[in-house]
């Protein structure tokens, strides 16, 4: 990427932007009148030829202007774009959206709504992973003859319930509670596959009849948590419908069948994430995900420094990283804070 000179960087930033901008094609007259290079419009023609020729642009008619193709993009993102500062009200509506929150509301919806309207695209918001969950209370409770309904309740306040097959009689599960109890309070549930799988080995389980059904019991649920897929929330998909680049039959159908590909985008998010602490996924780097034109801006969230999920715009390759990068970022840390929060007051709770 550093094969071009500084007057084409120049140039090619200021297609980049007037693109955002715009939505149009940008021609050599557009980019004299408009960016301030001070460059005649044939001098500015023949870089964006230059361009082109490098895979940095493309025309789509030959009468037209050019378009950023998705090495521009890249380009941009690494090392040309500065980084818009968040406004006093952004920050604001963050801090209060985030201090408003009441208990029983859905912190990964109003999460997403939140960051759908500051930024003008569709927002996703992908739930703690349940391996870095916490437990506070393992309860179960008899539906059928041999069946149960386990009842797992987080330190942050969320609650999953599994049913399991056992052949656990009544007058044992108060013992069972109270076995688990003493091991399993204060764990992730990650710690606590890991846990069972451990102990269910030793002799002294296998030869505890009462242990090795309650421990078996409980890994049978610890790993129907851990093992579904991620919670995924998106909100403002509507926005995505709006943009020129989606609004024929093809495109919505496009966009439509993006955002049912969950699984892929949080395959994607977490990825990135993994390698690099926030996600900046550009058009074709996702695949053919929304025919190769939507880009991803994620970063992770965490829960008393744990990694735990993470936050993300979906929209358009010509999103206007500048603006929606720091919120993406500011948005994650209020979501951290809050996580940290949650779990404190949990805990102030539970001592009282």
């Amino acid at each position: 990427m550093a094969d071009i000179g500084h007057r084409a960087r120049r140039i090619l930033y200021a297609a980049v932007t007037e693109f955002v901008a715009t939505g149009e094609p940008v021609g050599s007259r557009t980019l004299a009148k408009k960016s301030g290079l001070e460059l005649s419009p044939a001098t500015i023609r023949n870089v964006l030829s230059d361009l082109e020729e490098g895979g940095y642009l493309r025309q789509p008619h030959t009468s037209a202007g050019r378009i950023p193709t998705d090495r521009a993009f890249r380009l941009f993102i690494d090392a040309l774009m500065e980084v818009k500062a968040l406004t006093d009200d952004e920050t604001a509506r963050i801090r209060a959206r985030f201090e408003d929150l009441s208990p029983g509301q859905n912190v990964m919806r109003e999460t997403g709504k939140l960051l759908a309207e500051l930024t003008g695209n569709a927002a996703v918001v992908i739930a703690p992973r349940a391996d870095v969950l916490t437990l506070k209370q393992l309860r179960f409770i008899r539906t059928k003859s041999r069946e149960l309904l386990a009842v797992l309740v987080m330190s942050n306040g969320t609650v999953q319930n599994r049913f399991i097959t056992t052949d656990v009689e009544d007058s044992e599960i108060e013992r069972v509670h109270n076995l688990l109890d003493d091991v399993t309070e204060g764990r992730t549930l990650g710690d606590l596959r890991e846990f069972f799988t451990r102990r269910l080995a030793t002799d002294r389980v296998q030869h505890d009849e009462l242990r090795r059904r309650a421990f078996s019991l409980a890994d049978a649920v610890v790993r129907s948590a851990t093992g579904s897929g991620a919670d995924v929330v998106i909100e403002g998909e509507s926005q995505l419908f709006q943009q020129p680049e989606f609004s024929d039959a093809s495109g919505l159908r496009q966009i439509v069948a993006a955002l049912g590909e969950r699984d892929r985008i949080v395959g994607l998010l977490d990825a990135t994430i993994a390698a690099k602490g926030s996600a900046i996924v550009v058009g074709s780097e996702a695949g053919e995900l929304g025919g190769g034109q939507l880009s991803l801006v994620g970063a992770s969230y965490t829960d008393h420094g744990r990694t735990a999920g993470s936050v993300a715009v979906i929209g358009p390759t010509r999103m206007d990283y500048p603006k929606v990068i720091p919120l993406v970022v500011a948005t994650a840390t209020a979501m951290s804070e809050f996580m940290d929060r949650e779990g404190d007051r949990q805990s102030e709770d539970d001592d009282d």
